[in-house]
């Protein structure tokens, strides 16, 4: 389980390497993704808060990166945190995303990318609940649920 100090540290020097990669030009990002998800994930946006698909989505499964397919967070790390995205306690795996020092706006804070295509997630912030205290705030228009298959 990660923790903030871990989180702090990854962003400063750099994730685990990635399984695989996952690289398109960005003529090829935009014939494949809406123009809200190359919005937020070619180009850093965000979704407005209680506007997301998954917002208030409760399915069980994993939800994966929306450009590459790779899974990221498990439906079982996902809270109600209240903020208006989809909030998770940890990703899928620690090399499954990586976290970059983020400025912008006049903020200090540090930004979720995929960590095989570099596609924005969103942010982490200290404040989620407990045994790690991490909220991983993630735009739905970065993500796809792929539910679990239920049993007949």
């Amino acid at each position: 389980m990660q923790t903030w100090n871990d989180v702090i540290r990854l962003a400063n020097h750099g994730s685990p390497a990635p399984d695989r990669r996952v690289e398109k030009t960005d003529a090829e990002w935009k014939q494949q993704l809406t123009p809200e998800q190359y919005h937020v994930t070619r180009q850093h946006g965000t979704e407005r808060a209680f506007t997301g698909e998954y917002c208030e989505a409760h399915e069980a499964g994993l939800y994966a990166c929306i450009c590459c397919g790779t899974p990221l967070y498990d439906s079982r790390t996902k809270f109600e945190s209240g903020t208006g995205w989809p909030s998770f306690t940890q990703p899928v795996k620690e090399n499954a995303i990586k976290y970059k020092k983020d400025t912008s706006y006049g903020m200090t804070r540090v930004e979720v990318l995929c960590n095989v295509c570099d596609a924005h997630q969103g942010h982490v912030f200290p404040d989620g609940p407990p045994p790690g205290g991490l909220r991983l705030c993630i735009n739905s228009a970065s993500i796809q649920l792929v539910a679990e298959e239920k049993e007949a």
